[in-house]
């Protein structure tokens, strides 16, 4: 057991799981008639979610700077 690596799997998912979550609640606005009713500005709650995303797409990226091992594959940038 690797608790370093534990942990930044966890995070991996984590950040991932956030991501798709508000990539769904983009895809329900803009497929969704009855979604664009609770929000009248729907350009402006786009904007929030993929301001959202963008965050934990940021964590996401930063896990590259350690040296971790996800599904046997290193991953290290630099």
């Amino acid at each position: 057991m690797n608790l370093r690596n534990d942990l930044l799997k966890a995070s991996k998912k984590h950040f991932e799981a956030h991501i798709e979550k508000h990539r769904i609640n983009i895809e329900n606005m803009l497929n969704n008639t009855v979604g664009v009713g609770d929000h009248p500005d729907v350009m402006d709650s786009i904007e929030k979610e993929l301001e959202v995303m963008s965050v934990y797409a940021d964590k996401l990226e930063m896990l590259d700077y350690f040296d971790i091992s996800l599904n046997d594959k290193k991953l290290l940038n630099g």
